[in-house]
Protein backbone atom coordinates (compact mmCIF):
# COMPACT_ATOMS: atom_id res chain seq x y z
CA UNK A 1 0.00 0.00 0.00
CA UNK A 2 1.82 3.48 -1.04
CA UNK A 3 1.06 5.94 1.51
CA UNK A 4 2.01 9.64 1.87
CA UNK A 5 3.25 12.07 4.64
CA UNK A 6 1.67 15.70 3.24
CA UNK A 7 1.04 18.57 4.18
CA UNK A 8 -1.00 21.68 2.95
CA UNK A 9 0.70 23.40 -0.24
CA UNK A 10 2.50 26.44 0.61
CA UNK A 11 1.60 29.85 -1.14
CA UNK A 12 4.29 29.96 -3.69
CA UNK A 13 2.38 26.66 -5.13
CA UNK A 14 5.26 23.99 -4.18
CA UNK A 15 6.14 21.39 -1.23
CA UNK A 16 7.15 18.43 -0.74
CA UNK A 17 5.67 15.48 0.47
CA UNK A 18 7.16 12.15 1.39
CA UNK A 19 5.60 8.67 -0.01
CA UNK A 20 6.16 5.21 1.19
CA UNK A 21 6.40 3.10 -2.13
CA UNK A 22 4.68 -0.17 -2.30
CA UNK A 23 8.25 -1.94 -1.93
CA UNK A 24 9.00 0.02 1.42
CA UNK A 25 11.05 3.28 -0.10
CA UNK A 26 10.26 6.47 1.19
CA UNK A 27 10.51 9.15 -1.92
CA UNK A 28 10.24 12.78 -1.32
CA UNK A 29 8.30 14.48 -4.50
CA UNK A 30 8.41 17.72 -5.25
CA UNK A 31 4.29 19.20 -5.79
CA UNK A 32 4.36 21.81 -8.32
CA UNK A 33 1.26 23.55 -9.47
CA UNK A 34 1.24 25.14 -12.67
CA UNK A 35 -1.25 26.94 -14.30
CA UNK A 36 -0.57 25.79 -18.20
CA UNK A 37 -1.04 22.23 -16.64
CA UNK A 38 -3.76 20.84 -17.99
CA UNK A 39 -3.28 17.55 -16.55
CA UNK A 40 -1.27 15.72 -13.87
CA UNK A 41 2.28 14.52 -14.90
CA UNK A 42 4.89 12.25 -12.84
CA UNK A 43 8.72 12.99 -13.68
CA UNK A 44 12.35 11.37 -12.45
CA UNK A 45 15.28 13.33 -13.44
CA UNK A 46 18.64 14.22 -11.04
CA UNK A 47 16.39 16.41 -9.15
CA UNK A 48 14.29 13.74 -7.70
CA UNK A 49 10.70 13.40 -8.19
CA UNK A 50 8.42 16.00 -10.02
CA UNK A 51 4.72 15.81 -9.58
CA UNK A 52 3.48 18.80 -11.42
CA UNK A 53 -0.21 19.64 -11.21
CA UNK A 54 -3.00 22.21 -12.44
CA UNK A 55 -3.81 24.93 -10.24
CA UNK A 56 -7.40 23.38 -9.58
CA UNK A 57 -6.42 20.14 -8.49
CA UNK A 58 -6.83 18.56 -5.40
CA UNK A 59 -4.30 16.75 -2.69
CA UNK A 60 -6.27 13.83 -2.37
CA UNK A 61 -6.74 13.39 -5.94
CA UNK A 62 -2.81 14.11 -6.13
CA UNK A 63 -2.42 11.15 -4.05
CA UNK A 64 -4.59 9.05 -5.72
CA UNK A 65 -2.65 9.74 -9.27
CA UNK A 66 0.69 8.84 -7.71
CA UNK A 67 -0.45 5.97 -5.68
CA UNK A 68 -1.86 4.60 -9.65
CA UNK A 69 1.65 5.31 -11.26
CA UNK A 70 3.25 3.10 -8.22
CA UNK A 71 4.76 0.48 -10.36
CA UNK A 72 5.68 3.45 -13.04
CA UNK A 73 7.17 5.03 -9.99
CA UNK A 74 9.54 2.14 -8.93
CA UNK A 75 10.34 1.53 -12.60
CA UNK A 76 11.73 4.27 -13.69
CA UNK A 77 13.74 5.34 -10.06
CA UNK A 78 15.38 1.93 -10.58
CA UNK A 79 15.83 2.77 -14.61
CA UNK A 80 17.36 6.30 -13.45
CA UNK A 81 19.98 5.14 -10.56
CA UNK A 82 20.96 2.48 -13.21
CA UNK A 83 21.41 4.81 -16.15
CA UNK A 84 23.03 7.60 -14.41
CA UNK A 85 26.50 6.25 -13.16
CA UNK A 86 28.60 8.75 -12.03
CA UNK A 87 30.89 8.42 -15.37
CA UNK A 88 31.31 11.06 -17.59
CA UNK A 89 33.83 11.92 -20.49
CA UNK A 90 37.28 12.77 -19.41
CA UNK A 91 40.16 13.85 -21.66
CA UNK A 92 41.35 10.23 -23.37
CA UNK A 93 38.47 8.54 -22.72
CA UNK A 94 37.28 6.34 -25.66
CA UNK A 95 33.16 6.89 -24.74
CA UNK A 96 31.21 6.36 -27.88
CA UNK A 97 29.72 9.66 -29.23
CA UNK A 98 25.76 8.89 -29.71
CA UNK A 99 24.07 11.31 -32.51
CA UNK A 100 20.51 10.57 -33.94
CA UNK A 101 20.30 6.75 -32.79
CA UNK A 102 24.07 5.99 -34.08
CA UNK A 103 27.43 5.49 -31.92
CA UNK A 104 30.34 6.97 -33.09
CA UNK A 105 33.82 6.60 -32.24
CA UNK A 106 35.24 9.66 -30.25
CA UNK A 107 38.62 10.71 -31.60
CA UNK A 108 40.83 12.85 -29.86
CA UNK A 109 43.12 15.51 -31.29
CA UNK A 110 45.01 18.42 -30.82
CA UNK A 111 44.36 21.75 -31.87
CA UNK A 112 44.18 25.73 -31.51
CA UNK A 113 40.52 26.00 -29.88
CA UNK A 114 38.10 23.53 -28.87
CA UNK A 115 36.01 22.38 -30.78
CA UNK A 116 33.80 19.19 -32.09
CA UNK A 117 33.43 18.04 -35.62
CA UNK A 118 31.22 15.26 -37.53
CA UNK A 119 33.73 13.40 -39.86
CA UNK A 120 33.49 10.38 -42.28
CA UNK A 121 35.76 8.03 -39.06
CA UNK A 122 33.28 10.06 -36.06
CA UNK A 123 33.55 13.23 -34.09
CA UNK A 124 36.66 14.76 -33.80
CA UNK A 125 37.25 16.67 -30.45
CA UNK A 126 40.02 18.98 -30.80
CA UNK A 127 41.99 20.32 -27.34
CA UNK A 128 44.37 22.67 -27.02
CA UNK A 129 46.74 21.24 -24.42
CA UNK A 130 45.99 23.27 -21.50
CA UNK A 131 42.02 22.72 -21.88
CA UNK A 132 40.58 20.52 -18.64
CA UNK A 133 37.48 17.62 -18.88
CA UNK A 134 34.73 20.39 -18.84
CA UNK A 135 36.25 22.37 -22.22
CA UNK A 136 35.97 19.00 -23.59
CA UNK A 137 32.22 18.39 -22.12
CA UNK A 138 31.48 21.82 -23.37
CA UNK A 139 32.57 21.60 -26.63
CA UNK A 140 30.75 18.80 -27.03
CA UNK A 141 27.13 20.63 -25.87
CA UNK A 142 28.00 22.85 -28.92
CA UNK A 143 29.06 20.14 -31.02
CA UNK A 144 25.62 18.74 -30.45
CA UNK A 145 23.70 22.27 -30.29
CA UNK A 146 24.78 22.90 -33.72
CA UNK A 147 24.06 19.53 -35.46
CA UNK A 148 20.14 19.98 -33.28
CA UNK A 149 19.88 23.18 -34.92
CA UNK A 150 20.78 21.77 -38.11
CA UNK A 151 18.15 19.51 -38.11
CA UNK A 152 15.35 21.78 -36.56
CA UNK A 153 16.80 23.70 -39.94
CA UNK A 154 16.09 21.48 -42.21
CA UNK A 155 12.77 20.50 -41.17
CA UNK A 156 11.21 23.52 -40.17
CA UNK A 157 10.59 25.04 -43.85
CA UNK A 158 8.45 21.85 -44.51
CA UNK A 159 5.97 22.78 -42.20
CA UNK A 160 5.77 26.10 -41.08
CA UNK A 161 3.77 27.02 -44.52
CA UNK A 162 1.35 24.34 -42.81
CA UNK A 163 0.62 26.13 -39.77
CA UNK A 164 -1.71 29.93 -39.03
CA UNK A 165 1.46 31.20 -37.48
CA UNK A 166 5.09 30.29 -36.61
CA UNK A 167 6.70 30.56 -33.32
CA UNK A 168 8.48 33.39 -31.96
CA UNK A 169 12.02 32.13 -31.16
CA UNK A 170 13.29 28.60 -30.94
CA UNK A 171 15.46 27.47 -28.18
CA UNK A 172 17.54 24.00 -27.77
CA UNK A 173 18.67 23.44 -24.11
CA UNK A 174 18.66 20.43 -21.60
CA UNK A 175 15.56 19.89 -20.31
CA UNK A 176 15.20 18.03 -16.87
CA UNK A 177 12.08 16.20 -17.69
CA UNK A 178 10.44 17.65 -20.63
CA UNK A 179 11.25 17.02 -24.80
CA UNK A 180 9.98 20.26 -25.71
CA UNK A 181 6.95 23.02 -24.56
CA UNK A 182 5.20 26.11 -25.84
CA UNK A 183 4.86 29.10 -24.03
CA UNK A 184 1.80 31.59 -24.11
CA UNK A 185 4.01 34.06 -26.12
CA UNK A 186 5.03 31.27 -28.56
CA UNK A 187 8.60 30.49 -27.40
CA UNK A 188 9.00 26.74 -28.47
CA UNK A 189 11.65 24.73 -26.00
CA UNK A 190 13.46 21.40 -27.46
CA UNK A 191 15.00 19.34 -25.44
CA UNK A 192 18.79 18.89 -26.80
CA UNK A 193 19.09 15.15 -26.25
CA UNK A 194 16.26 14.91 -28.89
CA UNK A 195 19.73 15.16 -31.35
CA UNK A 196 20.64 11.92 -29.43
CA UNK A 197 17.83 9.71 -30.79
CA UNK A 198 16.45 9.12 -34.08
CA UNK A 199 15.67 11.54 -35.93
CA UNK A 200 12.34 10.79 -36.83
CA UNK A 201 11.58 11.08 -33.07
CA UNK A 202 13.32 14.17 -33.16
CA UNK A 203 11.18 15.68 -35.62
CA UNK A 204 8.10 14.38 -33.86
CA UNK A 205 8.77 16.35 -30.82
CA UNK A 206 8.78 19.38 -33.19
CA UNK A 207 5.61 18.17 -34.83
CA UNK A 208 4.30 17.87 -31.54
CA UNK A 209 4.69 21.33 -30.64
CA UNK A 210 4.45 22.98 -33.76
CA UNK A 211 0.69 21.42 -33.37
CA UNK A 212 -0.13 23.58 -30.40
CA UNK A 213 0.44 26.36 -32.46
CA UNK A 214 -3.43 25.53 -33.54
CA UNK A 215 -4.72 23.67 -30.30
CA UNK A 216 -3.34 24.98 -26.77
CA UNK A 217 -4.39 21.40 -25.18
CA UNK A 218 -4.13 17.44 -26.15
CA UNK A 219 -7.49 17.11 -27.11
CA UNK A 220 -8.73 14.27 -29.56
CA UNK A 221 -8.24 17.42 -32.23
CA UNK A 222 -4.64 18.07 -31.39
CA UNK A 223 -4.01 14.68 -31.77
CA UNK A 224 -5.47 14.30 -34.98
CA UNK A 225 -3.69 17.16 -36.31
CA UNK A 226 -0.09 15.44 -35.27
CA UNK A 227 -1.41 12.18 -36.89
CA UNK A 228 -2.11 14.76 -40.23
CA UNK A 229 1.77 15.71 -40.00
CA UNK A 230 3.14 12.31 -38.56
CA UNK A 231 1.06 9.03 -39.28
CA UNK A 232 3.55 7.06 -36.65
CA UNK A 233 3.78 9.45 -33.93
CA UNK A 234 2.28 6.66 -31.69
CA UNK A 235 5.70 4.66 -32.40
CA UNK A 236 8.03 7.26 -31.55
CA UNK A 237 5.67 8.51 -28.52
CA UNK A 238 6.66 4.40 -27.56
CA UNK A 239 10.05 4.95 -28.22
CA UNK A 240 10.65 8.19 -26.10
CA UNK A 241 8.93 6.25 -23.06
CA UNK A 242 11.50 3.40 -23.74
CA UNK A 243 14.56 5.30 -23.92
CA UNK A 244 14.02 8.65 -23.17
CA UNK A 245 16.10 8.41 -19.84
CA UNK A 246 18.98 7.13 -21.07
CA UNK A 247 19.01 9.89 -24.35
CA UNK A 248 18.84 12.23 -21.24
CA UNK A 249 21.99 10.78 -18.78
CA UNK A 250 23.65 9.91 -22.01
CA UNK A 251 23.78 13.98 -22.44
CA UNK A 252 24.72 14.39 -19.01
CA UNK A 253 27.66 12.01 -19.18
CA UNK A 254 29.36 13.33 -22.08
CA UNK A 255 28.23 16.85 -21.81
CA UNK A 256 27.46 18.04 -18.15
CA UNK A 257 29.81 20.51 -16.62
Amino acid sequence: MLGSNSSPPSSDSRDRVTFTLADGREITVLRVRDARAKRMRLSVSERGVRLTLPRTASLRVADRFVEQNNAWLCAQIDRYHALCAPARLTRGSHMPIVLRGESLPLIWCEGRYARADLTAHGVCLSLPPSADDVRARLALREFYLTQARADVGRWLPSYLPQFRSAPQTIRIRALSSLWGSLSARDVLSLDLSLVLGPPAAFEYVLIHELCHLHQRNHSPAFWREVERHCPDWRLQRAYFRAHGMALKATLRQLTAA
